[in-house]
C-alpha cells in the first residue's frame, strides 16, 4: 500500500483554514441554533386572526334586509355566550338564549317602510300572509348575513395579516384560520340552537313593560320553521304599534332640534328611572323637566332613591311639588347634572331657558288644604313676575314650570309655554292671553296608588320637539304605558300649529300595542289628593 507524506497530509487537512487566512476571513465559530417557540407564533397569528375578523365583521359585516314591513340590519357580533339580540327602536330591545357559540346576531329595527306599511293599513286583510312574508324575508336575510360575514372575516384577517407579517402565505393562512373559526361557530350555533328561547326573553327598555310584544308563544314546540313563525309573530305585533308612524301628522324633527322629555309625579316608583333612560337614549333627549312629585313623603330616607338621575345621560330640571320636601330639594341640588329651580329662578340648559316655582305646599298625607289654590295662584303670580323680570332684562323665558296648574295657570301671557302635572293625567290647553299649558300625567304609574282604583294608573310621559332658533314648540308625542299589571303601549304625534286655539285636549291615540285590556283611570278626588 502506498504511503501518502506527512506534508501532503498536512496540506489536505488544512487546506480551508489557510484559504479563509488567505482571504483575511477567520475560521467559522460553532454556535448554538435558537429553540423555536410555536406556541408564540401561534398566539400572535390567534390574535390577528381574531382581530382581524372582528374589524371585518364590524366593517363590512351589516346587511340590510326587508323583513315585512320593516327595514332592518342584521349583523353578527363577537360574544362569549351567543344568543340573539332585537333591538326595536325606541322601544328598547329584547334578548333570546337562542345559541351558545363565540358570536351573537344582532337584528336592528331601523324603521317602518312608509309605502309597505301604508299598505298594510289599506288592506288590513294583507295581515294574515304578512307571517309567510316575513319568513321568507328572515331566510333571505340570514342567508346573505352568512355570505356577507364569511367575506368579512376572510378579508378582515387576510388584511391584517398582509399588514403585521408582510408575507402572503402567513395572510393567507389567517383568513383560511378566521374561515374555520366562523364555520367552527356556525356549527356550534347549529348545535345549540334552542328554538325554545323565544318561550323565555330577556326585555330591556320600554319592552320591559310590555313582554306581550311576543305574542302567545306557548304552543311553540322544537321545529326551526316554528321558531321562524314566532319571530314573524313579534314582528308582525312590532307592526302593529309602529304603524302609528303611518298616521302621525307630517312632522319630522331634524338634527338641530331641541328634544325635551317631561316626566312628573314619579312617585318613587323605581321603575320610572329605566323607563326615563331608554327615552333618552332613543329619543336623543337633551333636556329632562320634572315638574315634581318625585318623592312620595319627602323624608330624608328616600333621597336614595334620587341618585339614579346622575347615570341618565342628560341635564335634569326640576320643581319642588307638594310630597316633596325642602330636604329632598337641598338632596337634589347636589347631583351635578340637576338644576333645581324655585321663586322664579331661571337657567339655561340645554338651548332654551327655563323659569320654575316649587310648590308652595307640603302635603305627603294627601290632605286637601282649606284654601290651597290660592296659595298656589299666589306662587303663580311670583312666577309671572319672575318672568316679566327676565324679560325686561333681555333674557325670557322660553318654558316655566310650576307643580299644580293653578299656579301654571297664572303665567298666561308671560311665557310661550308653561309645563306641570299633579293631577295624574296628561292634556294640554291654550289659555286666554296665548300661553299653552301642557300638563303631564303620572311618570311613575301613581306609584302605589296605582292599586287604588279600578284600573291601575297608567305610566306617561312626553318628548317635546322645539325649534333650535326661534325656542317655540313644534310638536310633541304623548307616550302612554299600561300601569301595574297591564301590557299596553301608545304613541300619539301632535303639532303646535293644529292645537294652537281652543280649549283644553287631551291626546289622541294613533296607535297601540295591547295584550291585556286597559280602561280608563278615575279622575282623582281632589285637587291636593295627588
Amino acid at each position: 500500500m502506498a504511503r501518502v507524506p506527512v506534508a501532503a497530509l498536512d496540506r489536505m487537512l488544512n487546506r480551508t483554514p489557510n484559504r479563509n487566512r488567505r482571504r483575511g476571513g477567520k475560521p467559522p465559530a460553532l454556535e448554538l441554533a435558537a429553540r423555536p417557540r410555536p406556541w408564540l407564533s401561534a398566539l400572535g397569528l390567534t390574535t390577528v386572526v381574531l382581530i382581524g375578523a372582528w374589524l371585518g365583521l364590524l366593517i363590512v359585516g351589516n346587511v340590510r334586509a326587508p323583513v315585512g314591513p320593516m327595514n332592518t340590519t342584521m349583523a353578527l357580533r363577537p360574544s362569549l355566550t351567543g344568543g340573539t339580540k332585537i333591538n326595536i327602536s325606541p322601544l328598547g330591545a329584547l334578548t333570546l338564549d337562542s345559541h351558545v357559540a363565540p358570536v351573537r346576531l344582532d337584528v336592528n329595527v331601523d324603521q317602518l317602510d312608509p309605502l309597505r306599511s301604508q299598505a298594510l293599513v289599506n288592506h288590513p286583510e294583507r295581515l294574515s300572509g304578512l307571517q309567510d312574508e316575513v319568513t321568507d324575508d328572515v331566510e333571505h336575510g340570514t342567508l346573505d348575513l352568512a355570505v356577507r360575514s364569511c367575506v368579512a372575516v376572510v378579508t378582515g384577517a387576510t388584511a391584517l395579516g398582509l399588514a403585521v407579517y408582510r408575507r402572503p402565505r402567513r395572510a393567507l393562512a389567517a383568513g383560511g384560520l378566521a374561515l374555520a373559526l366562523l364555520a367552527a361557530s356556525g356549527a356550534s350555533a347549529y348545535a345549540t340552537w334552542n328554538p325554545k328561547s323565544v318561550l323565555e326573553p330577556k326585555f330591556s327598555g320600554l319592552l320591559s313593560s310590555a313582554p306581550s310584544v311576543v305574542g302567545n308563544a306557548r304552543s311553540i314546540v322544537t321545529e326551526f320553521d316554528v321558531y321562524q313563525k314566532e319571530l314573524a309573530r313579534l314582528v308582525t305585533n312590532v307592526t302593529k304599534l309602529y304603524d302609528v308612524t303611518s298616521t302621525l301628522p307630517a312632522y319630522q324633527p331634524d338634527p338641530s332640534t331641541i328634544r325635551v322629555l317631561h316626566v312628573s309625579d314619579i312617585h318613587l316608583n323605581p321603575a320610572s328611572w329605566k323607563i326615563i333612560a331608554s327615552l333618552v337614549k332613543q329619543y336623543r333627549v337633551n333636556v329632562i323637566v320634572d315638574s315634581g312629585d318625585t318623592m312620595d313623603h319627602g323624608a330624608a330616607a328616600e333621597n336614595g332613591f334620587l341618585d339614579p338621575i346622575g347615570d341618565l345621560g342628560a341635564p335634569y330640571v326640576w320643581v319642588r311639588g307638594n310630597h316633596d320636601s325642602r330636604t329632598t330639594q337641598r338632596y337634589l341640588e347636589r347631583i351635578k347634572n340637576v338644576h333645581v329651580l324655585d321663586d322664579g329662578r331661571a337657567e339655561t340648559v340645554g338651548g332654551l331657558r327655563f323659569a320654575g316655582m316649587g310648590d308652595p305646599q307640603f302635603t305627603p298625607d294627601r290632605s286637601a288644604v282649606p284654601g290651597g289654590d290660592k296659595a298656589e295662584e299666589l306662587a303663580g303670580d311670583r312666577l309671572a313676575s319672575a318672568l316679566r323680570d327676565q324679560r325686561a332684562a333681555g333674557t325670557p323665558a322660553d318654558v316655566a314650570i310650576a307643580h299644580e296648574p293653578a299656579a301654571a295657570r297664572e303665567t298666561d301671557g308671560e311665557v310661550p309655554l308653561v309645563l306641570c302635572g299633579h293631577l295624574h293625567h296628561q292634556g294640554t290647553e291654550m289659555l286666554k292671553y296665548g300661553t299653552r299649558l301642557r300638563m303631564e300625567g303620572s311618570t311613575g304609574g301613581s306609584g302605589l296608588r296605582a292599586v287604588e282604583r279600578q284600573y291601575p294608573a297608567p305610566i306617561e310621559a312626553s318628548i317635546l320637539y322645539f325649534d333650535r332658533d326661534s325656542k317655540r314648540l313644534q310638536a310633541w308625542d304623548a307616550i302612554k304605558l299600561g300601569g301595574l299589571g297591564l301590557t299596553t303601549a301608545e304613541v300619539s304625534r301632535h303639532l303646535a300649529d293644529e292645537n294652537g286655539t281652543g280649549a283644553s285636549q287631551g291626546p289622541t291615540p294613533s296607535g297601540t300595542l295591547s295584550g291585556t285590556p286597559s280602561g280608563t283611570p278615575s279622575g282623582p278626588a281632589s285637587r291636593r289628593a295627588p
